[in-house]
């Protein structure tokens, strides 16, 4: 388990991150989202051991991460902007990363290679950014990873080939119990792919939460009256979002489904449903309860 505990970093009088506390279980696939500048990248590099808290802890298993190289060893971290050596190929990096890391495994390496159409041989400096991703991808997946941090893991890649990463993610974590860590400003983007999602926004995690729970929890409910009833016969529902638009009622709604569907058709509607929000109405909603304001937080 990933664990952080009243975590800070500051950078001359800038404070990226701001007693920070959160845990990701071992086996997951943990979204973290935020704007530009809120702390993704800092917090992604404390995890790997880049940088050093300048207060409270980060640790892997109950260990310190930084200056702890056998734990490092089990860390892939791919930045937002990916590193090689310079008039490197792809199979120059193969041979620095098998020098540098016990688990890297050459089977895994030459695999990833023919499923990802670049050329080995080519220098990577002149390769296209979307290229330079892929190389980045492969070099790190082959490291096979107890914990693989991607750092806006799907830029620059094709409609195509993030398909192809997402497999892989599944893949590594069902036969290695691998845990995975995505860091994107594009909630939706990790919509159907996380099982735990935290929100991060100016150094701190305003959100984390498993996110089966947070669909189950909360339902965008519309329902049709040939009368519209007022609005506080409804007080006996946990509302966190209400609407009219002419005869329709549209609500986000806490609660069990069934429940809440029941009490509404003791109102006589025309029709009634309940159907889910996307992950970022939910985060959204919860925000405003918790008395955000969430126009720059989510965009």
């Amino acid at each position: 388990m990933i664990r952080g505990k009243n975590l800070t970093k500051k950078f001359g009088d800038k404070v990226a991150l701001d007693s920070v506390n959160f845990e990701i279980e071992d086996g997951s696939i943990y979204g973290l989202i935020g704007s530009n500048g809120s702390g993704k990248s800092t917090l992604m590099r404390l995890i790997s051991g880049v940088y050093m808290p300048d207060s409270g802890e980060i640790t892997i298993d109950s260990c310190p991460v930084f200056d702890n190289p056998i734990l490092k060893y089990q860390v892939a971290f791919l930045g937002d902007t990916p590193y090689f050596l310079s008039h490197s190929n792809l199979d120059d990096m193969s041979k620095f990363y098998e020098s540098m890391y016990p688990s890297f495994d050459r089977s895994v390496y030459n695999h990833l290679t023919e499923i990802f159409p670049l050329d080995r041989k080519k220098n990577i400096s002149a390769m296209s950014k979307g290229m330079q991703r892929q190389a980045a991808l492969i070099l790190s997946m082959s490291l096979c990873p107890r914990y693989l941090l991607l750092d806006e893991a799907f830029d620059g890649l094709d409609a195509v080939m993030r398909k192809v990463l997402k497999l892989m993610l599944v893949d590594g974590i069902e036969k290695r119990g691998m845990t995975a860590i995505i860091a994107s400003h594009n909630l939706r983007e990790l919509e159907d792919l996380c099982d735990h999602v935290g929100l991060i926004h100016d150094g701190h995690i305003l959100f984390n939460n498993d996110v089966e729970t947070l669909r189950g929890s909360l339902h965008k409910l519309q329902a049709a009256f040939a009368k519209i009833p007022e609005q506080t016969v409804f007080n006996g529902l946990d509302i966190l979002h209400f609407e009219r638009s002419g005869s329709i009622l549209q609500m986000v709604v806490r609660g069990d489904e069934q429940e809440i569907l029941s009490y509404v058709n003791r109102l006589g509607p025309v029709f009634a449903e309940c159907i889910e929000p996307s992950l970022e109405e939910m985060f959204l909603y919860e925000l405003e309860v918790k008395g955000y304001d969430v126009k720059n937080i989510l965009k």
